[in-house]
């Protein structure tokens, strides 16, 4: 093997497939969070908050669960890397920080909430796409 591909690092290996659905099925919970704020700043329907809060809640139950496969894999040096650990600690604590606003009374949560579902929505689709984000046959790191 040449000097220089000895110290190039193995490419990342595919999800494993529950730590896949987990990470997956956040993506969908965090953007039914986002349109469920969207209903409530049009309608002004408290039961709109009440969705919001527990598909957050829902959302940050599989991305948990989806934290600690990353970070089994990332000690193990089997994960897709430092970068994507970080984007989903960042997306689960703004997530968090979401579910807190979410506990207030109706329209005191408006319109942190709704501007919180949307950054975490945008971080969860970054997290989902370096998640299966990986090297395809022939190509190089």
């Amino acid at each position: 093997m040449p000097p220089s591909h000895r110290f190039r690092p193995a490419p990342a290996r595919a999800l494993h497939p529950v730590h896949a659905a987990l990470l997956a099925g956040s993506l969908p919970l965090f953007a039914g969070t986002l349109l469920s704020d969207w209903a409530y700043a049009a309608s002004y329907e408290v039961q709109w908050t009440n969705f919001a809060s527990w598909l957050n809640a829902g959302a940050l139950l599989f991305l948990g669960l989806a934290l600690v496969f990353a970070l089994v894999d990332t000690i193990r040096g089997l994960g897709r890397g430092i970068i994507y650990l970080v984007l989903v600690v960042v997306t689960f604590a703004i997530g968090l920080v979401n579910s807190f606003i979410h506990a207030k009374d109706g329209w005191a949560s408006m319109p942190t909430g709704l501007v919180l579902s949307i950054l975490v929505t945008g971080l969860a689709l970054v997290a989902v796409w370096f998640g299966f984000a990986t090297l395809r046959k022939g190509e190089t790191a």
